[in-house]
């Protein structure tokens, strides 16, 4: 107990620590709120001029805080809550901030964004897809452009010449893919004027468990077409259905494997007509089974991939957003492509990848914001250096979280979430059911309409 009362108690000295920064804040907003428009968007050059002579950053910072808020008051007509002053400072200092959801994390991202662009080092905000990083830049963006400041937004399809002006702006608005990808697209330039990023100095990444700790060490490649023939694809897509689960082969699902048992090995041998499938010369064959009972076994279509115009297509795990262009890697994606029966491009050549772990552990300061981080917080520390900070909700939160209820087989709990969307239907309530693939999503629709309830689905195929 006494180490969880430590915990709470850093917490809230860190909170009260910047609270009292929040209402230095607080006693600027009169005078910069008579301020004239010119004279408001000056200060940009006037904070610049003293970062230049010297001041540091710190310093200035309640000031640019009152001006960033007075700003978005004359713009958009929205006024930052004293803690999301709180969350701002957090985000500037490269923390975590963990804030409810409604709390306001987008506005929150300005106060600090604003204040480290004056640097003139560029700011990234990192979302998790293209709809939020145009939706936030837009929204945000009148804010910053009345302060001179200048706003980029990074979309899947961008030109290099576009991606470049981007970066080049004040603020970035980016997904982790563009951004990841970007930096090893940059990585093999021939010259420096086909690079399209500048240094990576601040970023604040949106939703940032979910990028740094569960996507931690999803890689991102970069890949060339290699010279391997696909028919072997095509001929083990006929051969492991033919195999028996648990007799010729296992399935782990923790550990993503699928080893072929001695019996197994000895079908294949027989099937293919080879006396021993280890042999040097058979290392090809070996690589191309592992791959079919891996893409037979471990992935499965409407969950880990969607089929769509002949081509197999990745559904993000965390988003359940597709993933065009990304293909699986070690021949994972032919022994899917063959199991679908559709065309089987050739096995893709690794030339560039990292991991998002590796890839934000390389910017020189580093923020994020999500409502759930403390539960992660050993491993924001351990792996990225980054302290959470749980920012106190504007009102207290009359929510009532009720317990959860485990039943004893899916069908029973499909039958208790649709008795259960009935009930609130009745009083007039819309509902939002939330699924964990497009399988499962499809399967609560079908069984919602047969109880006569109409519903809309929206996944990785409908939306």
């Amino acid at each position: 107990m006494s180490f969880l009362k430590s915990i709470f108690d850093g917490n809230e000295r860190e909170v009260a620590r910047f609270r009292r920064v929040a209402e230095r804040i607080n006693t600027l907003e009169p005078q910069t709120a008579a301020l004239s428009d010119e004279a408001l968007t000056a200060k940009t050059v006037e904070f610049r001029e003293r970062l230049g002579d010297g001041e540091s950053i710190d310093s200035i910072l309640p000031e640019s805080f009152a001006v960033c808020r007075e700003a978005a008051k004359r713009t958009i007509g929205m006024r930052h809550f004293d803690v999301q002053l709180i969350g701002g400072q957090v985000l500037h200092e490269g923390k975590v901030a963990e804030m409810k959801t409604g709390e306001g994390k987008t506005l929150v991202a300005t106060l600090a964004a604003y204040t480290n662009a004056l640097l003139g080092d560029g700011v990234h905000i990192v979302t998790v897809n293209d709809y939020l990083a145009r939706r936030d830049a837009e929204w945000m963006g009148p804010i910053y452009e009345f302060l001179g400041m200048s706003v980029g937004i990074i979309q899947h399809g961008l030109e290099s010449a576009d991606r470049r002006a981007a970066y080049n702006c004040d603020i970035t608005y980016v997904t982790n893919n563009e951004v990841g990808f970007d930096y090893l697209r940059d990585n093999m330039a021939w010259t420096i004027e086909d690079m399209v990023q500048r240094d990576l100095s601040y970023a604040i990444v949106d939703e940032v468990d979910s990028i740094l700790i569960d996507e931690a060490r999803t890689p991102l490649i970069i890949s060339g077409q290699g010279q391997e023939a696909t028919e072997l694809y095509t001929k083990f897509a006929q051969i492991v259905p033919r195999l028996k689960k648990d007799e010729d082969y296992t399935v782990d699902e923790k550990a993503h494997a699928v080893p072929i048992t001695e019996a197994g090995v000895a079908k294949v041998e027989k099937m293919l007509g080879v006396a021993n499938l280890y042999e040097q010369r058979n290392l090809e064959l070996t690589h191309q089974l592992n791959a079919a009972l891996k893409g037979w076994n471990l992935f499965h279509r409407d969950q880990q991939y969607i089929v769509k115009d002949g081509e197999v297509v990745i559904v993000d795990e965390f988003t359940g957003r597709l993933m065009y262009g990304r293909r699986y890697s070690d021949g994972i994606h032919q022994a899917i492509e063959a199991k679908e029966g559709i065309k089987v491009r050739s096995e893709d050549q690794t030339l560039a990848t990292i991991t998002f772990q590796n890839y934000f552990r390389l910017y020189k300061k580093l923020a994020g914001m999500t409502g759930t981080a403390k539960t992660e917080e050993r491993e924001f520390r351990d792996i990225y250096g980054l302290d959470v900070v749980v920012i106190p909700t504007n009102r207290p939160v009359t929510r009532k979280d009720l317990s959860d209820i485990v039943y004893k087989s899916e069908d029973a709990k499909f039958n208790a979430v649709i008795d259960e969307i009935i009930a609130e239907h009745e009083k007039g309530r819309p509902v939002l059911v939330g699924t964990r693939s497009i399988e499962k999503s499809e399967l609560l629709a079908a069984k919602l309409r047969r109880r006569g309830v109409e519903c809309s689905v929206l996944n990785a195929k409908y939306h």
